[in-house]
């Protein structure tokens, strides 16, 4: 019984550590990712600052590096807090292994002194010939020897038990010298936080005194947006007068036609069919969990009104400007149909319809798919073309019909 009981025991034990030990270790390579994107943004932003003066997107690295060191002392913060629950547990489960072994002790002490009084034969021959009976007599040797062998299991857990509390005692000085390092690399992260900090307080300084350069540098990509936007309207318009034909049983219209649209009070014309009501539902579920059209991308300029902190607005997005690698693959966000193929400003650009809703790829250099194409999700669409910097750009618009809508919220966090 000694023996099964400390088994259970130790087996809870190690179960809690190991879930402990599990969450650690992920913490820590989750640590390990943030260091490296820290350092990779690091090189980044100092290769942009030797290229050229401060810009929108210095400060956008810079704040991007300001996230990532947040997140990365959250992640330290997350793993102090196992240490010290570790710490916890694991005193605790000394002081509970201390008490089993004094009561261990204290039972296997009293077993000791009754075997004691039975030391000598005649004593033993005794009790057993003072039996009632044969059987009685042959269930008091069963009893003696039952004894003998709990005595031995006592001997044994109590030296089990000691060999735990050894093994704890020791794994809470390890958690504590490394709840120590740990406490010191967020000391470390803490200080390097208040560096960036004052690193982009620098760049805005420097901004605002280009607030009126900026604006103009920015003027030709207010030019390409509303060309973009008013090519997105036509072709949803296409879309919507299309959709209102086939349900009204007439031939589909083309881009230019001037035949009104039938307003339809239930709901939208771009999803009154049981494939678009399908992938138009689909698309709403994977709000927050759709995938980023390029692999390595900095958001450049977010949706809407952009501007130099505390200063004036800059310009209006109509959706996200990404910054990636020159050439990068450009991909589908989800499963769709290629509405339109065009060129705007010297790039190419791509709309793909989701039932009711539009992604469109902008800013790309070259294009592998072509109207009415159906796309999967994940698919390469073209690849990025090359911003007067020298890196790749993308301008990523969501659309709900006519309406643009922030793409940063449908897709998933960095």
């Amino acid at each position: 019984m000694p023996k099964l009981m400390i088994s259970c025991f130790v087996a809870l034990l190690m179960a809690i550590a190991v879930c402990a030990q599990t969450d650690s270790e992920s913490l820590k390579q989750q640590q390990l990712e943030l260091q490296r994107e820290i350092e990779e943004l690091k090189t980044t932003l100092s290769d942009s600052k030797k290229q050229s003066r401060a810009s929108i997107r210095q400060l956008e690295l810079v704040k991007e590096k300001l996230r990532l060191r947040e997140k990365a002392i959250k992640n330290i913060n997350r793993q102090v807090d196992i240490l010290e629950g570790n710490i916890g547990r694991s005193k605790k489960d000394i002081d509970s292994l201390k008490n089993r072994l004094d009561t261990m002790k204290s039972q296997y002490a009293r077993n000791i002194v009754y075997a004691y009084k039975l030391r000598n034969n005649y004593e033993f021959l005794s009790f057993i010939f003072s039996a009632p009976n044969f059987n009685d007599a042959l269930r008091r040797v069963n009893y003696f020897r039952s004894y003998h062998k709990y005595c031995e299991e006592q001997v044994e857990a109590i030296k089990k038990t000691r060999q735990i509390l050894s093994g704890k005692i020791n794994g809470l000085e390890i958690a504590r010298r490394e709840k120590d390092a740990v406490m010191q690399k967020q000391e470390k992260q803490m200080e390097e936080l208040e560096e960036e900090k004052r690193e982009k307080n620098a760049v805005v300084k420097t901004l605002k005194s280009r607030e009126k350069e900026i604006t103009r540098e920015l003027a030709a990509k207010k030019k390409a947006d509303i060309k973009l936007r008013n090519e997105i309207q036509r072709f949803i318009l296409r879309e919507i007068r299309d959709e209102d034909n086939k349900a009204n049983g007439t031939i589909a219209g083309t881009a230019g036609s001037k035949r009104p649209i039938t307003k339809k009070a239930t709901h939208s014309v771009l999803a009154n069919t049981p494939e678009g009501i399908r992938i138009s539902g689909s698309f709403e579920k994977n709000k927050g969990k759709l995938p980023w059209p390029v692999e390595k991308a900095l958001v450049k300029l977010h949706f809407g009104p952009n501007r130099i902190p505390n200063g004036q607005v800059i310009t209006y997005n109509p959706g996200i400007t990404l910054e990636t690698e020159k050439g990068a693959s450009v991909k589908a966000i989800f499963e769709g149909d290629v509405t339109a193929v065009f060129p705007v400003e010297g790039t190419w650009t791509v709309m793909v319809r989701h039932g009711k809703y539009f992604t469109v790829y902008g800013s790309l250099a070259t294009v592998n798919v072509s109207r009415n194409h159906k796309v999967s999700g994940g698919q390469v669409l073209g690849t990025a073309a090359a911003n007067d910097d020298g890196y790749g750009e993308l301008e990523f618009i969501l659309m709900q019909e006519r309406k643009n809508i922030d793409p940063a919220k449908w897709l998933i966090k960095k």
